[in-house]
């Protein structure tokens, strides 16, 4: 990484952050520019016990942290002195209950991605399903969430929920967990969460920001688990070890953090991380504004005493693993990069429209019926449309996210802050501003997650005075603005649409 040479290091004070991810543990030192000074990685197992089930060890995730922290400030070369505050952020919804005692887990962490909650959420949804507890919570009940992963662990680990009544058990995410090691687990450790973490729990309140009686009530899960919820932005603890005396100052679950991270501080700004799936969030002030298009109302951040600030999320499934389908299931590419070359050398797609709904459609449609689809095939088409076909699925996906946003917040997009590994392909930038009709901005700083976590922290111990002082740090690597006519736009539009259409219904539902 070019960030992390030394002859153009600046002298500290720093801020460091640690992002607890789906698939590795990181930490990263940036300066007051924010620019990165150093970072270390460590990739811990993806343990499946059964189809459909994740989970990973919450020890082994520990170790790993405390490993990649060391290395990051020798990296460095620098001591617990040189940092000013530490910064959380983590992979969302992965749930570990373990004992207060000894910080033992008694049960491995289960993840997000993990489905043997779905027979409890269609149990508790009862006979109004999913939308049970969405006005409270802004979410639908769904397995994804951390609520029915608690009350899996209750009902299957033995003698667990007395131990849990007894006040012996504490639950958290990954970010209470980290916390609560880094400020000295079984000895005083503190035992917290944030509200941008609480509010995909299924179990906060997001008007209120607390833990809410009924629904706790409703899921049969005792209040005594639950870590205290705080702000984003303040000073929980102090850590031990390598940190010894640095203060924990922020946690942010990922996605919100990249918002925070990409300075999305106003109203109408949004952020889209392009991976794997892709994340939109779009900030919509101080309203929790109800999604009736798809999408799951959450909390963006809030600092310190401030008031909350809202944001609308929407997820697409299939971007990156889309152009990953291309080059290892079909070899119609030797390498991601490839893709932007064979799609540049043809003017349009041909009349072809890829769908890639391999497991269903998510927002704004949640059709789990639905399987991908290339449409308007004509022996024209070559392998270079069908390529040029791929990279708008993510472009026209982005917009049904966009579009869905705008509905619901009645606020229209100013432009779309981008980060994620399949930015650095320029012709799917392009095409994202045509189809959005705005401007689609890169950062430098790519690392925007990490970026966000210290970015909260460094606000709470005042190493940064302000959000205007944030927004002077975020430089721009590159900007695209539409070229596309509005009728061409239009046009491609309602045959994408049509294309969509055909994917549902695919396959029936079992009785």
């Amino acid at each position: 990484m070019s960030e992390t040479t030394t002859d153009t290091r600046s002298s500290g004070p720093f801020i460091a952050a640690i992002d607890q991810g789906t698939t590795s543990s990181r930490c990263i030192v940036f300066d007051r520019d924010g620019r990165i000074v150093s970072v270390d990685q460590k990739e811990h197992e993806q343990i499946f016990p059964r189809p459909g089930w994740v989970e990973h060890d919450a020890a082994e995730i520990w170790d790993n942290v405390q490993e990649v922290v060391s290395g990051a400030l020798d990296k460095a070369g620098i001591t617990a002195e040189d940092i000013k505050a530490l910064g959380i952020t983590n992979q969302r919804e992965t749930t570990l209950l373990w004992e207060k005692a000894t910080g033992r887990p008694v049960h491995n962490a289960i993840v997000w991605q993990d489905t043997r909650t779905d027979a409890l959420c269609r149990e508790l949804g009862r006979n109004v399903g999913q939308d049970r507890f969405r006005r409270e919570t802004g979410l639908p009940l769904a397995s994804y969430f951390a609520g029915p992963k608690i009350r899996w662990l209750l009902d299957n680990v033995e003698g667990l929920r007395e131990r849990a009544e007894r006040g012996e058990i504490l639950f958290g995410t990954m970010d209470s967990w980290v916390i609560w090691n880094l400020t000295g687990g079984p000895d005083g450790g503190v035992h917290v969460t944030d509200v941008t973490n609480a509010s995909r729990t299924l179990l906060m309140n997001l008007h209120t920001l607390q833990w809410d009686e009924r629904i706790l009530h409703s899921m049969d899960i005792p209040a005594a688990v639950l870590p205290e919820i705080r702000s984003s932005a303040e000073v929980y603890g102090t850590a031990g070890g390598k940190l010894a005396g640095v203060p924990v100052a922020s946690a942010l679950g990922d996605q919100q953090a990249a918002l925070f991270g990409q300075t999305c501080f106003s109203e109408g700004e949004a952020k889209s991380t392009y991976g794997t799936g892709t994340f939109l969030l779009m900030n919509t002030g101080e309203r929790a504004v109800n999604s009736y298009h798809g999408l799951i109302t959450t909390v963006g951040y809030r600092i310190g005493d401030d008031k909350p600030v809202y944001a609308l999320e929407g997820s697409i499934a299939v971007t990156g693993s889309l152009v990953q389908w291309m080059r290892d299931q079909m070899g119609l590419i030797k390498s991601a990069a490839e893709i932007e070359t064979l799609a540049s050398s043809v003017q349009d797609n041909g009349g072809a429209y890829f769908v890639p709904a391999f497991s269903g459609l998510f927002a704004p449609y949640w059709r789990s019926d639905a399987r991908g689809v290339i449409a308007g095939l004509t022996r024209y088409v070559t392998r270079a449309h069908i390529a040029r076909a791929v990279l708008e699925a993510t472009a026209w996906q982005t917009r049904e996210i966009v579009d869905a946003m705008q509905k619901d917040s009645q606020v229209e997009l100013t432009a779309l802050k981008v980060d994620g590994g399949m930015t650095s392909n320029n012709l799917l930038m392009q095409t994202i501003s045509d189809v959005i009709n705005a401007p689609v901005v890169r950062p430098m700083v790519a690392e925007t997650t990490c970026l966000g976590a210290a970015y909260a922290a460094g606000l709470a111990v005042g190493f940064w005075p302000d959000t205007d002082a944030l927004r002077a740090n975020w430089r721009r690597a590159a900007e695209w603005t539409p070229r596309m006519d509005a009728a061409v736009r239009d046009r491609e539009y309602k045959n994408w649409l049509k294309a969509v259409e055909r994917t549902m219904g695919w396959i029936e539902e079992e009785q």
